[in-house]
């Protein structure tokens, strides 16, 4: 496994099949895009373990009940394999009122590819107009998300009002701009990958599991390796959304969009 190339005009030809599905999604597959297909078995198994254990706070099909709705749930969005949706399940939310819930490894897996399954179904149904009146989005304070963009948020080590958010709110509808604020597209996971021989190999992640890991080097090939060979690092551009999950308000979302959209 380790080494295995693939010429740059074959990842080509699979790149161009994986952008002509997503794209079918529309808006927001950029939520879609962490989440490929879960296996159907693994969430038929979920599905049944989620209504048993879940169902009657969150509601058997995960729509929310005395619980959260998690079809359109932010941590779902962002999980890849379970692992954010794994660690509430083992840790629960006591604040709450949700306690911890005994569940294997295998059990967890099942139970965010049923999630998963959800969130695409839901992804896929969707039909929001670009039109989206904006004043049902204004409802935060602009000041406020401005406090939080600089400070709690931690935005402003990565963004700049005057920089790259600089007219941001002429460049997209209302609806489009809070849907790539919440989940942000056209960055990719990258890792640096050294060999035992010590040579390092760079570049984005195009495939990443328990044993295999696979990227682009800068020459176009596909590079795959057993992860038990070789030392990874991942550089994940988008980890400072996904920390902000545990602990951003529906008030800091609203006021911070607030405060983008008037970014004019």
């Amino acid at each position: 496994m380790q080494g295995q190339k693939r010429s740059p005009k074959h990842g080509k030809k699979i790149s161009f099949s994986l952008a002509a599905s997503t794209l079918a999604l529309g808006l927001w597959a950029s939520v879609a895009h962490s989440q490929s297909d879960p296996n159907e078995a693994a969430a038929q198994r979920g599905r049944k373990q989620f209504q048993q254990a879940c169902g009657f706070c969150h509601a058997p099909d995960a729509t929310g009940a005395r619980g959260p709705d998690l079809v359109r749930s932010p941590l779902v969005a962002h999980d890849k394999k379970g692992e954010l949706i794994g660690e509430v399940i083992r840790n629960g939310r006591p604040d709450k009122g949700m306690p911890p819930l005994p569940a294997t490894d295998e059990q967890i897996a099942d139970i965010a590819a049923f999630l998963h399954v959800r969130a695409l179904e839901a992804l896929r149904s969707s039909g929001v107009p670009s039109d989206y009146p904006v004043e049902k989005l204004l409802t935060g304070d602009a000041q406020a998300g401005k406090h939080f963009f600089e400070g709690a948020g931690g935005c402003k080590n990565c963004h700049s009002p005057t920089g790259d958010l600089a007219g941001i709110a002429r460049k997209y509808s209302s609806i489009e701009l809070e849907a790539r604020m919440l989940y942000p597209e056209g960055k990719r996971q990258s890792a640096v990958i050294t060999l035992p021989s010590g040579e390092q190999i760079r570049g984005p992640v195009v495939h990443y599991d328990d044993f295999v890991i696979a990227v682009r080097d800068d020459s176009g090939w596909y590079r795959s390796f057993s992860r038990g060979k070789v030392k990874v690092e991942l550089h994940d551009p988008l980890e400072a959304h996904r920390k902000l999950l545990d602990k951003v308000t529906q008030a800091d979302v609203h006021n911070l969009f607030t405060y983008v959209y008037s970014l004019k």
